[in-house]
């Protein structure tokens, strides 16, 4: 009996008293690193194995578990054991899977499938320190800093959101119905998809929801989506469970709205439906030019490989899709956060948590809910996963998404899809693989945005406007001003109460040329008493008063904050109108076209064109010889006689008569342009204004008026700083003549349309200076109204065809005063003929240039046959001017002459003395003769 207490207690005691000592210098840090792994290490699963996903999961995930448990270089002696819950499409059923795992040491819980039961786990994971994995529970909340032990490991649904948010702004859309389960799982990204939408200017101008999971039945549809059609928006997106919504699709072919004009996106559901499970005949034709969606994959050896196993797996049974890649993957998450868990000395223990202290008694058990120690080492291990799977290279972020969320743009075709793009978290929507743009810059310009072609609903590849006018019995309610003055533009007949006008017809004609009807109600806004304000009438469009607002509005840059105004289907400005006073004319009147400047230099280039002429005819032209007095007159008489064309002398030099021919073109152009603004002066009633613009209105402390209702005043207070005290108000154009003519105001600023219609029955006032705003009038709509952009092109077209200049002819064309502007009255300046006088002044210098080089020449060859060998060097300089002078004077006929007989004589001089020479030879000769006898 000793012996074998003994044996039993001492002897072990003893051995481990020999290995403490042993491993007493730091021993037991070695033994804890070398403890010996578990053989098994327990991992949960939570889904519905009844629907697409769960099947397709959980074929995934046993052959990611056999294939994890057969490689050495993961498990080691420990195998992971994967139990499977089925939740049966119940929160109820989810959650109690959830506390049984809990409570039977699982290290990691994959799943849950849908939002609702991961919201509720979530928080028991948080306190018991397991990780929860899911990659069908996409809610964007899941990945706050609230659940710390929840991780996503596929995109979650804010990413989805931006994609079709992206694709509702690339293809130009400003509104959605958004269609969708009231639950977790839509909700969410549902206001995602709301905020993104916002962010590109567009809206969700609906939403029609169903009842949750699978309990909306076709009568509840049926009502969701005649609402729906009764919608001003035709752009669809359709969020829910499969079974759901390939009902939606099937009831809306029954309704007709599968047809041209429609716009349907369906998010991933329906790419997962289509690659994992035949589609009947009817529903294929209920889907057709369907957009959809589906998380990108990386193409890899890897993924072919398993591709072509799944068959094997599946037994046929059903087709792989995104969701499995990412079950497969999902569990080798967990396998080598598991394996650097037990490399980093990790062991797997439970504990009790203290907060579940006394909670142990009744059915429910709760104490034995134990807490895992080595859980938040296990969560940050999966949280810096750095690997290659089935779905590409797989990391996450600082916020616990994963990294490079993509997807693959799907468009339903036939019994098939066709891929027309992807769009990326890096670089937006683009016909290229994102794999090839991570290498690149990121570029999230419009120009970059790239999808291929559509096919729609209908079997059209025209993209569908979008929207139709709302067929939900409510007209368009147009707030048109009540005007008291300027009936042309908007009025009312008194006899008819019709509304009419020019601005009237102009929206009526843009309303025929919509391809679709716009039934709309005319409402008068205003007193009848005075010009009804036309900030108020734009602000109530916003209030939700009006639908549209119809009249003389101008486009200015405060209503374009709360409104979207059409094409300007007129310009407008504003202009300043003044009274103007007669100009008394003197008897200088005619002075009056050139301005000073202007006359001094034209007189001068008369004078400056007969010395030029004279000095290049002088020698060759008996005209411009004689006495000095004469040619004094001549150069007088020459030069100002061609301002008539007149002069009696003619040109034989070719420099003279190229000087001439320049100078006369020059005259003609001057005696042309003074004799229209002399006639404008003497023939046209001239008024001169004591204002002359704007300008002068500022820096003046006149009165200034206004047409009540009018942006001019907020204007001229506000962007020109001019006193409120110096505005007075009008209501008519009476009121405009009657303050003017009594000098109650120095001008009025008002909009040019306003003013061309005034002063064609005010000829005593004018506009002076120049539009000092540049605008136009505009109907005005509803932010982002898509009837807006519509209106435009019909204005555009209007404008193309004529059809805007009738309607203008009709309402506004009126007795004109032919009054020209003060601008018109300003006399010529030197500034607008310099040209003219440069060329001629450059053909003069040209001119003179030559023929001194000419004369120099000649006087040079002259002056040497003129003079003997030995006076030239002699001859004094002034001497030498003296004798320049006198043959510049001389006729050059007679130069020529006197050149010509010392040529004479000289040679006359040399056959003299050769005579003489040969005589004297001839005469020593025979004297040599006689003395040789």
């Amino acid at each position: 009996m000793n012996v074998k207490l003994l044996r039993v207690v001492v002897v072990p005691l003893l051995f481990s008293l020999f290995f403490i000592i042993i491993n007493s210098n730091g021993g037991v840090c070695s033994v804890e690193n070398s403890r010996p792994r578990p053989n098994v290490v327990n991992i949960g699963a939570i889904f519905s194995f009844g629907t697409i996903t769960g099947r397709v999961a959980k074929i995934a995930m046993n052959a990611a578990i056999e294939d994890v448990n057969s490689d050495p270089n993961l498990g080691g002696s420990s195998k992971l054991n994967l139990s499977i819950h089925d939740s049966n499409y119940s929160g109820f059923l989810g959650i109690i899977g959830g506390l049984q795992y809990m409570e039977s040491d699982t290290v990691a819980i994959i799943g849950p499938q849908v939002s609702g039961m991961a919201h509720i786990l979530s928080h028991l994971a948080n306190e018991l320190h397991v990780p929860m994995l899911s990659f069908t529970a996409s809610d964007p909340s899941l990945s706050s800093l609230q659940y710390p032990y929840f991780i996503q490991t596929a995109p979650n649904d804010l990413f989805q959101m931006t994609a079709i948010a992206d694709m509702i702004s690339y293809f130009g859309y400003r509104e959605v119905v958004a269609l969708y389960t009231d639950d977790d799982q839509s909700r969410g990204p549902i206001t995602a998809l709301g905020d993104k939408l916002a962010d590109r200017r567009c809206k969700i101008s609906y939403k029609a929801v169903l009842s949750p999971e699978a309990l909306a039945t076709d009568g509840e549809i049926t009502r969701e989506l005649v609402k729906v059609s009764l919608m001003e928006s035709r752009v669809i997106i359709v969020h829910a469970y499969a079974i759901i919504g390939l009902k939606v699709f099937e009831i809306a072919r029954k309704l007709r709205m599968m047809e041209q004009g429609y716009v349907w996106i369906a998010t991933p559901w329906l790419s997962t439906v289509l690659d994992s499970t035949p589609v009947s005949k009817e529903a294929s034709k209920s889907i057709q030019g369907v957009l959809t969606l589906r998380i990108h994959t990386q193409d890899s050896e890897r993924k072919k490989a398993f591709l072509t196993r799944w068959n094997k797996l599946s037994n046929g049974s059903i087709g792989l899709n995104s969701y499995g890649l990412y079950a497969y993957d999902t569990v080798y998450m967990i396998a080598n956060a598991v394996n650097q868990f037990f490399n980093q000395g990790g062991r797997i223990s439970f504990s009790n948590d203290s907060n579940l202290n006394g909670l142990g008694g009744g059915a429910l058990n709760l104490g034995a809910l134990s807490m895992f120690d080595g859980g938040e080492q296990l969560r940050d291990n999966i949280l810096r996963t750095n690997m290659t799977g089935l779905t590409g290279n797989i990391s996450f972020g600082s916020d616990k998404s994963i990294r490079s969320p993509a997807y693959d743009i799907l468009n339903v075709i036939g019994k098939d899809f066709n891929q027309i793009g992807y769009w990326s978290n890096h670089s937006g929507l683009s016909v290229l693989p994102p794999e090839i743009l991570y290498a690149k810059a990121p570029n999230r310009s419009s120009s970059n945005q790239h999808l291929s072609s559509v096919v729609w609903p209908g079997q059209t590849r025209v993209k569908p406007r979008g929207w139709v006018f709302p067929h939900n019995g409510r007209r368009l309610r147009i707030g048109v001003p009540d005007r008291v003055s300027y009936k042309a533009f908007v009025s009312v007949d008194e006899s008819t109460n019709k509304i009419e006008g020019y601005c009237i017809d102009v929206f009526l004609d843009a309303i025929k040329l919509l391809p679709y009807p716009v039934p709309h109600d005319f409402i008068l806004f205003g007193d009848k008493h005075k010009n009804p304000s036309y900030t108020e009438l734009v602000n109530m469009i916003t209030s939700n008063v009006f639908d549209a607002a119809v009249g003389d509005i101008a486009i200015v840059t405060n209503r374009t904050k709360i409104v979207d105004f059409t094409q300007p289907y007129i310009e407008s400005g504003l202009v300043v109108v003044a009274p103007v006073r007669k100009i008394k004319y003197s008897a200088w009147a005619f002075m009056m076209p050139f301005s000073p400047l202007m006359w001094v230099v034209t007189w001068a280039f008369f004078l400056i064109i007969g010395v030029v002429v004279w000095i290049l005819e002088h020698r060759v032209n008996d005209e411009f010889r004689g006495p000095p007095k004469k040619q004094f007159i001549t150069i007088l008489w020459f030069g100002f006689s061609t301002m008539f064309f007149a002069h009696r002398e003619n040109t034989t030099s070719t420099l003279g008569r190229m000087v001439l021919i320049i100078w006369l073109f020059v005259v003609l152009i001057i005696t042309s342009s003074y004799t229209a603004s002399l006639t404008s002066i003497l023939t046209v009633q001239q008024l001169a204004p004591s204002i002359t613009g704007i300008e002068s209105l500022i820096t003046s402390n006149d009165l200034i008026g206004y047409q009540v209702g009018s942006f001019a005043e907020n204007y001229l207070m506000e962007e020109l700083n001019i006193a409120k005290s110096r505005l007075v108000a009008l209501g008519s154009p009476e009121e405009y003549a009657d303050a003017l003519s009594k000098q109650r105001v120095a001008a009025v600023v008002d909009e040019r349309p306003y003013v061309d219609l005034f002063l064609s029955e005010n000829c005593m006032f004018q506009i002076v200076g120049r539009e000092f705003t540049k605008s136009g009038w505009g109907f005005a709509f509803p932010r982002d109204s898509p009837l807006a952009m519509d209106m435009s092109t019909a204005i555009l077209t209007l404008s193309e065809n004529g059809e805007l200049q009738k309607i203008r002819e009709k309402w506004l064309t009126a007795r004109s005063c032919g009054l020209p502007s003060f601008e018109d009255s300003e006399q010529l300046q030197l500034k607008s003929f310099w040209g003219l006088f440069l060329i001629c002044g450059v053909a003069c210098i040209f001119a003179l240039l030559i023929y001194f080089c000419s004369i120099l020449k000649k006087f040079k060859r002259y002056f040497l046959h003129q003079s003997e060998p030995h006076q030239i060097q002699s001859t004094s300089r002034s001497i030498k001017l003296q004798r320049f002078l006198s043959f510049v004077d001389e006729k050059e006929e007679h130069s020529k002459n006197k050149l010509k007989r010392k040529h004479m004589e000289s040679r006359s001089r040399d056959t003299t003395a050769e005579e003489s020479q040969s005589q004297r030879c001839e005469l020593e000769s025979q004297n040599g003769n006689t003395y040789f006898h």
